[in-house]
């Protein structure tokens, strides 16, 4: 039975819905109560009574639960597809990357999803890899939605880089996860502690402003250190401010959404990355530049230039890479899997940036990459793998050069 109903009358899109609250269904035991959207007419909202019920009742018979599992399932298709490697070690990291990107999901969708009250959480990580992550990345992210105005609060902290984004979209549901707003903290208005505050939202806002679009759902946070052992990390926090920043209770109808966002998050990142690791192997062992745009409707900073690509050695060869980094905020390369997940860079050399790198007297940097050290500066440890992706980042450049390749044998650079 419905306590209160008030149909829209007015003429805002769909993306503009907003929330009502005070509508009991019956669930076969008692009135439960749910939070529903009107979109502007009666019609509309009859739907949605329609659908809120049906999620209801798969809550409560189990249909959420097994539709999740059989979902999840499902998404082993992408480690097993035609174009993918069916050798054991990549197989392995395959069914070890569908766990990883379960967790998450789940962290997202399920435990962190109230853009009422969002909380920024790290859900890439040491053990959570996806999309070519940095290894010199600290990630953070929360949900948001464009017809709310936060405020994020913190102190800068010394990392090398740090850039706050809106997004919109998600792997699952649209392929994409495009930029709808970006502040680079080199542009932040700083109190003379570090301190800063910014304003996210749709409406220009004087100061430090992120903007959003109204389908914006996603705000992160890129920091990215040279020196791990002492660069200080930004401390951040996000209120909604619009309204009080007050957590809705838990209801069926968005844990049956979440779950349901959740698998698809699993398949549609897993199928993009792999689509991409193919792509990449067009061009194996070089270092083309990633096409600006495809970058973009991944989710890519907008001050990086990306160069993606493909590696390939046998046992005794090494891919030696060769370039002068230009004036620029930052850069790094880095070798990661099939899967595009940065090998364990906790205790491993896979990657290298202008504090750990060694550069010759010219200003240029050598890189080699192999299974064995042959005693050189610079060189990346492959982990055992014969072959995966790798990628070089020029950040806030001057200008953007074109990294050298060449595979050589591996007794050519032994000293």
């Amino acid at each position: 039975m419905l306590t209160q109903v008030v149909p829209r009358s007015d003429s805002r899109t769909e993306e503009e819905v907003e929330e009502f609250r005070g509508v009991e269904i019956e669930n076969g035991c008692r009135p439960f109560r749910v939070t529903l959207r009107t979109c502007g007419n009666t019609a509309a909202l009859g739907g949605l009574m329609s659908e809120t019920q049906d999620a209801i009742q798969r809550i409560v018979d189990g249909t959420s639960w097994d539709q999740f599992c059989d979902a999840l399932k499902e998404a082993g298709s992408v480690i097993l597809s035609e174009g993918a490697p069916s050798d054991p070690l990549t197989r392995a990291e395959g069914w070890r990357y569908l766990t990883r990107l379960t967790r998450a999901a789940l962290e997202s969708f399920v435990e962190a999803s109230d853009p009422q009250a969002p909380e920024l959480r790290r859900t890439a990580h040491e053990t959570i890899k996806m999309g070519m992550d940095n290894p010199d990345n600290i990630y953070l992210s929360a949900p948001i939605r464009g017809s709310f105005r936060y405020r994020m609060s913190g102190t800068r902290g010394t990392v090398q880089y740090l850039g706050f984004g809106t997004q919109k979209g998600n792997y699952g549901a649209t392929g994409s996860l495009e930029t709808t707003g970006y502040l680079d903290a080199n542009d932040l208005v700083l109190g003379s502690d570090g301190s800063f505050d910014i304003v996210v939202s749709c409406e220009e806002q004087p100061g430090n402003w992120l903007p959003m679009a109204p389908e914006s759902s996603t705000l992160i946070v890129r920091q990215t250190r040279c020196d791990h052992a002492t660069e200080v990390p930004a401390q951040i926090r996000i209120e909604r401010i619009d309204e009080p920043s007050q957590p809705r209770h838990l209801d069926p109808r968005r844990i049956d959404q979440a779950l349901r966002k959740s698998t698809g998050f699993v398949r549609g990142c897993a199928t993009i990355f792999e689509t991409w690791a193919e792509d990449f192997a067009e061009h194996t062992n070089e270092l083309p530049r990633f096409d600006p745009e495809r970058a973009h409707r991944a989710g890519g900073d907008p001050n990086i230039a990306y160069y993606h690509s493909y590696w390939r050695l046998e046992s005794e060869e090494a891919l030696v890479i060769e370039v002068t980094p230009p004036e620029c905020d930052y850069w790094n390369f880095q070798l990661a899997n099939h899967w595009l997940e940065s090998l364990d860079y906790r205790y491993f050399p896979v990657h290298l940036n202008p504090f750990t790198a060694k550069l010759s007297d010219d200003g240029s940097v050598r890189v080699v990459v192999s299974r064995e050290n042959p005693g050189v500066d610079n060189w990346l440890d492959t982990c055992e793998h014969a072959f995966g992706t790798m990628c070089w980042r020029w950040i806030g450049a001057s200008e953007h050069p074109q990294p050298r390749t060449r595979v050589v044998p591996l007794e050519e650079l032994r000293r």
